[in-house]
């Protein structure tokens, strides 16, 4: 992996396991094979009763035959050619998500009530990230999905890139269906990949496969796809890997014309020395993708001295490009941001009031 790349994903994933979640056990994201040490929470089911109150008829229409009186309805003596069609119901796409869009990630559904605190005390309504952790059922994020959504719009992480290569490509459907299954309803924006073009993600082929396979999934029930691309240009380990390279060659024609969000993850501490300029970055990629919302998919850091200052800059980012609209998605809105009594809490609060 490039530079500090190898550091900032295993710290991010696995920050809480040096800290408070090692003395409580509170569990810090699932390895293959680990519970989280939390219990799975239950499905919420709502249910609506039957009504028992009698329907009366339109005014001027004869009431319906009693079963008891023999008469048989007239429209079951018809051919079933000349009976009306019910139309199959339409997929349900998620909420359209307000722009600008103030994103922040949530990799550990641990203290729930706390997080949605946080959020709920955010001047605008977020987006959270939820990221759905390796091997580990989609039961397991019903109860989070629905709570975030209460006070949050929802964007589902399918699977961290790190962990990618863990998957063959028919597993990775198999998770994409499986979450789609249990969270389509509470999921506005499904992440089909992330940071996919990564040196280490894998073998290309694969790599593609797993993507078009859930995009496709995701696009043939109707809802809203999103592809986060990992910004490397100038600093890529492979040329083949470089962000803007990578998905010329290997993002299909569809996804390029059919995605609803394409966002950029970029940290600062695996480029050092690079200064994108932003406004140009976009502005190719919004001619790569004519039709997809633009944005940053990731931002963070793990060394503490510059957070405060990050949170600042990014999310007070002004840019002049086509379909820009924000994003950011703080990685450690968790460790960093929950409860609101945190300090950079605050600091991310007066970045979104100043827009």
């Amino acid at each position: 992996m490039h530079r500090f790349a190898a550091f900032h994903r295993q710290a991010r994933r696995r920050l809480c396991a040096l800290t408070a979640c090692v003395l409580l056990a509170t569990g810090c994201g699932g390895g293959e094979g680990s519970t989280s040490g939390v219990a799975a929470p239950t499905a919420v089911v709502a249910e609506v009763p039957a009504s028992t109150a009698p329907v009366e008829p339109a005014a001027g229409t004869a009431p319906a035959a009693s079963p008891a009186s023999g008469a048989v309805p007239a429209a079951a003596t018809r051919p079933a050619s000349e009976l009306p069609s019910t139309p199959a119901p339409a997929p349900i796409a998620g909420r359209q998500v307000a722009t600008p869009v103030y994103g922040v990630t949530v990799d550990d559904i641990s203290n729930l009530s706390a997080i949605t605190k946080s959020l709920s005390a955010l001047p605008r309504m977020p987006t959270t990230r939820i990221v759905f952790d390796e091997f580990r059922p989609a039961a397991d994020y019903r109860e989070a999905a629905a709570a975030i959504g209460q006070v949050s719009y929802v964007m589902g992480e399918i699977l961290d890139s790190l962990y990618v290569p863990r998957y063959s490509v028919q597993a990775y459907r198999e998770r994409t269906a499986e979450y789609l299954a249990a969270l389509g309803p509470a999921v506005d924006i499904w992440e089909i990949g992330n940071e996919i073009n990564g040196e280490w993600l894998g073998d290309t082929r694969d790599v593609v496969a797993k993507m078009t396979a859930a995009y496709d999934t995701v696009k043939a029930q109707g809802k809203t796809a999103a592809l986060t691309l990992y910004y490397n240009e100038g600093c890529a380990q492979k040329a083949a890997n470089a962000m803007f390279a990578w998905a010329q060659a290997h993002v299909p024609a569809r996804m390029k014309s059919g995605l609803d969000y394409v966002w950029i993850s970029y940290y600062e501490d695996d480029c050092p020395g690079e200064k994108p300029d932003w406004a140009a970055v976009f502005e190719r990629l919004s001619a790569m993708f004519p039709a997809a919302r633009l944005g940053f998919g990731e931002v963070g850091t793990a060394v503490a001295s510059r957070k405060a200052e990050y949170v600042t800059r990014y999310y007070t980012l002004s840019i002049d490009a086509p379909r820009y609209v924000g994003g950011y998605f703080w990685w450690y809105f968790r460790q960093d941001m929950v409860p609101p009594s945190a300090p950079l809490w605050s600091t991310l609060s007066d970045a979104i009031a100043s827009r």
